[in-house]
């Protein structure tokens, strides 16, 4: 009895069919509009992921290589050259805050003694430079936020519309049997899934570039405070002079 139930069932999964393209085929127009919906959030956080995979990997490259450099060159009073070092490296998030207060250091530099506004329009600038950079890392790391808490909604949008078709089945063929529903509930659970795809791996990266941002904040406020401390230093060596 139980072998003859098991073949009825496979029989009618293939009658029914549950691969892509006929499950595709048997979708109403909502459903296949919430599938195209999800493949395009799914895209579009893919796309994301790769551009800031790109970008976190080319600034910890190329401050790697950029700390050393300019330090040395600030160690012997070379603001000039730290200027050219820093300048090298474009993707380096330290060598575009770095570079700001050297810059602004430099144009209030008009005699050998120092003043405390130069050192503060240069802490300025620092800030400055740390709000814009820190908005360059975190382009697009929202929209990740934005599909992983909408898209199991989507998806479950897709799962109510899928069971509306299951019961649309049972009144047409006036039968409640499986191959009355099952064109419906696999519709709604092929949108349930998807959905949950797009917005599971979204979440996890999110969560991973979060703390990359914060983890290169802290790199770009210690360098920050280092070069403010350095400005201060050559502030007191030039009034001792």
């Amino acid at each position: 009895m139980l072998l003859t139930m098991q073949t009825m069932g496979f029989l009618l999964l293939q009658e029914v069919g549950f691969d892509a393209i006929t499950m595709w085929n048997q979708m109403g127009f909502l459903a296949k509009a919430v599938v195209v919906i999800l493949f395009i959030m799914s895209a579009w956080s893919i796309g994301v992921m790769i551009d800031r995979l790109i970008a976190f990997n080319a600034a910890k490259t190329q401050s790697r290589q950029f700390a050393p450099a300019v330090a040395g060159a600030l160690r012997e009073g070379k603001l000039d050259e730290a200027i050219k070092i820093a300048d090298r490296y474009k993707k380096s998030h330290l060598a575009k805050v770095v570079v700001a207060g050297l810059q602004e250091f430099k144009a209030h530099q008009l005699s050998s003694e120092i003043s405390g506004e130069t050192i503060e329009a240069s802490k300025r600038a620092l800030e400055r430079a740390e709000a814009i950079v820190h908005a360059e890392l975190k382009r697009g790391v929202s929209s990740l936020a934005t599909i992983g808490s909408t898209g199991p909604f989507v998806g479950l949008f897709g799962t109510v519309v899928g069971i509306v078709n299951a019961f649309k089945g049972i009144a047409s063929e006036k039968a409640a049997g499986l191959g009355a529903v099952a064109g419906g509930i696999s519709e709604a659970l092929v949108t349930t899934a998807i959905g949950l795809f797009v917005a599971i791996p979204a979440v996890m990266m999110f969560n991973y570039f979060t703390n990359k941002v914060e983890a290169f904040d802290i790199e770009m406020n210690n360098s920050s405070s280092e070069l403010l401390d350095y400005f201060i230093k050559r502030s007191q060596a030039a009034r001792r002079a």
